[in-house]
């Protein structure tokens, strides 16, 4: 079995600490749906979803294993077809609020600590905002790529532990009979 993630879910929900994790722990290529779904150095500019789209296929076609994170069910989708497991992280809203205020600076999206931090109120105004919005970066439409896909999918309602790294995890990764897996 090949493998193969693609994690949904808010902002601060964990996704890219867990796609972190599992790209580490299993020798993964790893894509932020953020990257393609923007125009570089233009963040407030979001790409055509059809090139968005294109890119996230020609990763997962480049890529025999992989994981991909983000908040954009139509891009998830535009990976559906390669048999990935979803997983849809919804720890709930004071989770994700939580992490949003203590996020470490991303230098890939922000040029400086200050830019983030300036960004935050309305970051957390978003975050509270999916549970009630429409459109794939809402839980609503999460829940419709999940419900949608035939493949292996999961709903999880924390991060999992990563250190040391809880059972399911460990399963997950232990299915694939090529790849031996690093345990830190």
């Amino acid at each position: 079995m090949t493998m193969r993630f693609a994690i949904l879910g808010n902002a601060g929900s964990g996704k890219s600490t867990l796609a972190g994790w599992l790209a580490g722990a299993a020798g993964l290529a790893m894509l932020e749906l953020d990257t393609v779904a923007w125009e570089p150095d233009q963040p407030a500019v979001a790409r055509a979803p059809a090139a968005a789209r294109a890119d996230v296929a020609a990763f997962c076609a480049r890529h025999e294993r992989w994981v991909i994170e983000g908040c954009y069910a139509d891009l998830v989708e535009a990976a559906l077809a390669y048999g990935p497991r979803l997983v849809l992280l919804d720890p709930g809203l004071e989770a994700c609020l939580a992490n949003c205020r203590r996020r470490p600076w991303e230098p890939h999206k922000y040029p400086s600590k200050q830019a983030q931090d300036a960004n935050l109120r309305p970051l957390l105004s978003w975050v509270a905002d999916y549970y009630v919005r429409d459109g794939a970066m809402s839980l609503k439409g999460h829940r419709q790529c999940l419900a949608g896909y035939a493949g292996r999918k999961v709903v999880l309602r924390r991060l999992p532990r990563l250190h040391p790294p809880e059972a399911q995890l460990l399963a997950w990764l232990d299915r694939d009979p090529v790849h031996q897996v690093r345990r830190a």
